[in-house]
């Protein structure tokens, strides 16, 4: 039976296909439905544009491949479960493609990206701090391969931080100072979380994570990672290497860097922040990566539907 996930982020709308395990297309589209409204608790007109092209794109996909409605499964996150025009949107959105939407809550979001994470072999018996940074939110798993110890969203995703605090380029060391005051007034449950759990590594899936691999790749080796493989270990000197690139560079010369994509380009100045606070704050010494994330959880619950965490 073909199944097929998209998963509507505030940036990335991402499609994945399979049949019988196997996976018979994939591809993410920039549609950035987050920006211009994102802080303000809106899907900005332009923003509802850019969503219909992507999903119209995706609507074609699926009927090539001959999936039928049932068999789709599209979530909507933080940019869309906080918008004041939800409803309007995801009307818009199933009248003009036929996609029914499902919003998922910010713990929903949290456990899928766990199943996706443990799906890619990320984990094992310590105790990890699995992180996935979004354009609306973040999401911390504190767990282990066997289960989910603590977990919780937190709207403090990328672009909202992107319009928050980048007022130049590159970014000034006022907003790098400023953005770890506010992660750590912020972050405040996950800093008790991390004081009864104890992770020894993080974590980190898909988006921001992929690129500094991506980077590390096109450093070591000249070409990128193998498109199946979904874990890897980044030395922690290897993110400090890429962060400092990114604090000093502007988006041109980040554009640049090689394993660097546009869509990433700026989000990921603010992200690498988050990154070097928690590995601070918590005195983290190793990070791993999985390419797997919240679609391939949904998925993985689709064919498990007695997952439990």
């Amino acid at each position: 039976m073909k199944q097929a996930v998209i998963d509507l982020g505030t940036n990335t709308f991402h499609l994945m296909i399979t049949e019988s395990g196997r996976t018979l297309f994939r591809e993410s589209r920039p549609a950035k439905i987050g920006k211009a409204g994102i802080n303000q608790g809106i899907i900005a007109e332009e923003a509802v544009g850019r969503a219909l092209g992507v999903l119209r794109y995706f609507r074609e996909v699926l009927d090539r491949h001959g999936v039928r409605p049932e068999e789709v499964v599209a979530t909507g996150t933080s940019a869309i479960r906080n918008a004041g025009n939800q409803q309007e949107f995801v009307e818009i959105v199933r009248a003009e493609t036929g996609i029914p939407i499902r919003i998922i809550s910010g713990d929903q979001e949290a456990e899928y990206i766990y199943f996706g994470v443990r799906s890619a072999g990320a984990l094992d018996d310590r105790a990890a701090m699995v992180m996935d940074i979004g354009g609306g939110s973040v999401e911390f798993i504190l767990c282990n391969q066997e289960r989910i110890f603590w977990k919780q969203s937190f709207e403090i995703g990328g672009q909202r931080l992107l319009e928050r605090f980048l007022d130049t380029d590159p970014i000034s060391p006022g907003a790098v100072r400023r953005l770890g005051n506010f992660f750590q007034e912020r972050l405040l449950p996950l800093a008790n979380a991390v004081h009864q759990y104890a992770p020894e590594v993080l974590v980190g899936s898909s988006g921001t994570f992929d690129t500094l691999v991506d980077m590390q790749y096109m450093k070591e080796k000249g070409h990128l990672p193998a498109p199946d493989e979904t874990a890897f270990d980044l030395p922690v000197a290897e993110f400090y290497r890429s962060y400092e690139l990114f604090l000093t560079r502007d988006h041109a010369a980040r554009m640049e860097l090689p394993g660097m994509i546009e869509l990433r380009v700026d989000m990921i100045v603010v992200a690498s922040c988050l990154i070097d606070y928690v590995l601070r704050a918590f005195a983290i010494r190793r990070i791993r990566v999985s390419t797997y994330a919240l679609k391939e959880g949904v998925l993985a619950t689709m064919n498990n539907p007695d997952f439990k965490s």
